[in-house]
Order: C-alpha cells, then structure tokens, then sequence
C-alpha cells in the first residue's frame, strides 16, 4: 500500500508509541486521525505538528472500551475525511499489578480496552473496508501476551487476545484484500515506561539482548513496514529486542 493521500486512524496517537506512528504516517503522505481519551492538549500537539508540516489531521476524543463512542469516532473520521484507509489500534492501559488484589472491575476495565476496544474499533473499520475493496490493520499486543510480565494477568490475558483476534481476522478477511497484523513491543520508553522506579526500568532494558529500551519511533517504523508490505498478514511481530523470541 502507497501510504500517500491515505487515511489512518491511530487510537492513543496523542502519546508515546501513538503519537511516533501518527507522525511518521504523517511523514509518508497519510491524513491522520489522532484518537485521545484525557490528554487533549497532547492530541493538540500532534495534530499542529502536522498541520504545520502541510499535512492533514484532526483529533477526536473517544473511549475505545465504549461501542456508541467508538462508532461517534468512526462517523467523525468520515465525515472529515471521506474515506478510511487504515486502522491502528495502539489504545492501551495497564493496572494493578498483584493477582490477588484485582478486583472485577480493574480486570474489566483492561480487558475493555486492551481487548474489546480493538473488537470495537475492527468491527467498525471492517465493513468500511469491505465497501472500498481493502484496507489495513495494525493491532498492539505485547510480549506479556506471550510470556507474561509485570503489568498484571488481566493486561497478559488482554494481549494474548489481541494476537488470537489478529489471527481470526486475517483469516477471515484476508481473501477480501484486508490486512490484519498485530506488534508486540517489549519495554519501550514511554510515558507509562518513565513511570516505573528507576531500578525496575533498568531491570528492564538489561533483560534484553541489546541491553536497551525501544523508542517509540522504532515501533512506528514497523508499523509503516507492515502497511506498505503486501504480502504479510495475520502475523504478530516481536519487538522486544530478543526479550522474547519464537
């Protein structure tokens, strides 16, 4: 896929990995929908960035957890924009950490997101898709999704669904020239990342093999890779700098 004069929607694109991949999708041309839920002026921020650089890009503040928000976002992409190319469901939220201090609610509010979210976002996207011909999906899961970590069971079991929904989809939708793929980064220094004791930030990067964290940047670029590549799909790629490895 020629990335220019596309339309991308990236969920929590106002901060950290988000706002690297609305920038960089910027860069190759793409209109931009940037989703936020608190953080308006950061949304503010990306979207004059782009505008100052002669791109296209608007803000649009919904909970990805909530299907009535959810499809209010997709109608303002619409109404903006005319069309929707791309969807990258990088929306995320972790919580408490300990198992046995999980209450009900705090395992409903991440799955919601992390999980649900990204089934609300596809069921919106999917049926425009299928009325322009074909369309791309870049879903975030994580390596706790596949090894688990410190962000808690209901953040591993969220992203662990993450990878088996990707795969669902691409085999469903695959012969219908949508493309379903999925990113699962390892430590990476974002907001939420600078928010841990220094200690367990350091413990961090040195369980990988370079002995360092992503940046956001580096996730981005991936995320262009798979939009641009036709010929890959239902695929969750490592990121992790050999934290995990498959």
């Amino acid at each position: 896929m020629d990335l220019n004069d596309k339309v991308a929607l990236i969920t929590g694109g106002s901060r950290g990995i988000g706002k690297a991949i609305s920038l960089e999708l910027s860069k190759k041309g793409a209109a931009i929908a940037v989703n936020y839920v608190t953080k308006a002026d950061s949304a503010d921020w990306v979207v004059n960035e782009i505008l100052k650089s002669k791109g296209k890009a608007i803000k649009i503040k919904a909970d990805v957890s909530k299907p009535k928000e959810v499809e209010e976002m997709f109608r303002t992409v619409l109404d903006n924009f005319g069309s929707l190319d791309i969807l990258v469901n990088n929306a995320g939220t972790a919580g408490q950490p300990h198992l046995l201090e999980i209450s009900e609610p705090e395992w409903d509010r991440v799955l919601g997101v992390n999980l649900k979210g990204i089934f609300n976002c596809c069921q919106m996207a999917i049926p425009i898709f299928l009325e322009q011909g074909g369309g791309k999906i870049v879903n975030f899961s994580s390596v706790a999704g596949k090894m688990g970590g410190v962000s808690g069971v209901h953040y591993a079991a969220s992203k662990a669904g993450v990878i088996g929904l990707t795969m669902a989809l691409s085999t469903e939708f695959a012969n219908k020239n949508i493309y379903v793929n999925a990113i699962a980064p390892g430590p990476i220094r974002t907001e939420m990342f600078e928010s841990l004791p220094p200690a367990t930030q350091k413990h961090l990067a040195d369980l990988t093999h370079v002995g360092r964290v992503g940046e956001p940047r580096e996730i981005a670029h991936a995320v262009v890779f798979l939009l641009e590549n036709d010929f890959i799909t239902g695929e969750t790629i490592n990121m992790s700098a050999g934290r995990y490895m498959d």
